[in-house]
């Protein structure tokens, strides 16, 4: 399996070198205290015997693989194998042939970006709540030195690993199964750091934007992804309970309030870059996602609203610089 001790050199000298050393020390224990974990690891040891040297980080459905390279017998025990860590929030994924079709098309958000953000080539970065990886490894194909991914969940850390151990040589990716509140404070060390589907989550949105702006270099890039209420002024939703079925949603800004959360906390050179509603094509379920999605969110007569009457998602990303 990758592991990138080759990283340590990076971080010589920074606040994140004896954090990351224990980190890197602690993960696997982390992993192993979750109820699943015996189940997913036994699935990760079958698919240790698909190895390859051909991958596409660069393309929308990212491709590790070739279907060629397996009889049909691989081929279905392979697919058996992805299947067990179901589900599949973030891709889409092409691994051997096995298309896994995710509840988001995670490529939709990228486009989004592309040409909107500082080039990402040799950069350093960090993103926070990054599921399965599937932005880490499209940052790489763009050219990003190294990619740090920090999320709590442990089955995205199991995706992750049984995407990128396949890989014949080491790749700069590694998730963490860890919150920001666990990184140390003032890092400064980051030249990008993406936020991408957490700030709502965050009962204290201004702490998130603060930590955020702690991790980055001077001069570094914030990307910032979150629900937005697409309206003027200077507005907040507060759900009294849920918010498209949600319970952990906390605060909707305007995005007019964003940016003045952004200034306000340190931030310059704070850009708009997209705003949209989220689409019934972007996240959907699936047959490696069969839980309930976004169609089942929205109110059956009036698809502009949440099943609670709420505004439907709408999502907006901002740029802005340390």
């Amino acid at each position: 399996m990758n592991h990138p001790d080759s990283w340590l050199t990076y971080f010589k000298d920074t606040a994140l070198q004896d954090w990351l050393n224990e980190q890197l020390t602690l993960s696997d224990s982390i992993c192993a205290a979750h109820g699943d974990y015996r189940r997913w690891h036994q699935t990760l040891k079958q698919l240790s015997q698909y190895s390859t040297e051909k991958y596409n980080l660069s393309l929308p459905t990212i491709q590790i693989g070739e279907k060629r390279q397996l009889n049909q017998d691989k081929y279905d025990h392979l697919e058996d194998q992805l299947r067990n860590l179901h589900p599949w929030r973030k891709g889409p994924y092409n691994f051997f042939g096995v298309e896994i079709n995710s509840e988001w098309r995670s490529d939709f958000k990228w486009q989004k970006l592309a040409g909107k953000i500082s080039p990402l080539k040799s950069r350093k970065i960090l993103d926070v709540g990054c599921g399965n990886g599937y932005f880490m490894l499209r940052m790489l194909g763009e050219g990003a030195k190294w990619v740090l991914g920090i999320d709590p969940a442990v089955l995205f850390n199991m995706q992750f690993r049984a995407l990128t151990q396949s890989i014949s040589h080491n790749i700069n990716a590694r998730i963490l199964p860890v919150g920001i509140d666990d990184l140390p404070a003032h890092l400064a060390c980051f030249d990008s750091v993406f936020s991408m589907g957490i700030l709502y989550h965050r009962r204290s949105p201004i702490d998130h934007l603060s930590k955020l702006y702690s991790c980055l270099r001077p001069g570094g890039e914030l990307v910032l992804e979150t629900l937005v209420l697409d309206e003027p002024g200077e507005e907040l939703l507060v759900p009294h309970s849920r918010y498209a079925k949600m319970r952990n949603v906390w605060f909707i800004p305007t995005p007019t309030a964003l940016k003045i959360w952004l200034h306000r906390t340190g931030f310059c050179n704070i850009k708009l870059v997209d705003v949209s509603t989220t689409s019934r094509e972007e996240q959907r379920s699936t047959d490696w996602m069969k839980y309930e999605s976004l169609p089942d969110f929205l109110d059956l007569d009036d698809q502009s609203k949440t099943v609670e009457g709420h505004p439907a998602p709408t999502r907006a990303i901002f740029v802005a610089s340390r």
